[in-house]
């Protein structure tokens, strides 16, 4: 499907989070990978979305070169 690499993170949680995580990964990693992904990809999609709505937003309010335009 896509190709894969480990990273090595590190992430200061609260202490009954870190716990919590901590017992996630010795008990079913691949669920804490999926978690971590399903969040990042969350993340990239919303960023793209946002961006290209400043975009579209910067093209609407640009003045355009309609007829009307010079007037």
């Amino acid at each position: 499907m896509w190709n894969t690499r480990s990273v090595q993170l590190n992430v200061r949680l609260p202490n009954e989070i870190a716990a919590e995580a901590e017992e996630v990964q010795r008990s079913d990693p691949d669920f804490l990978s999926r978690v971590i992904q399903y969040g990042l990809t969350r993340r990239a999609i919303y960023r793209r979305l946002r961006e290209a709505e400043a975009r579209e937003r910067r093209v609407m309010e640009s003045p355009g070169d309609s007829a009307s335009s010079y007037a």
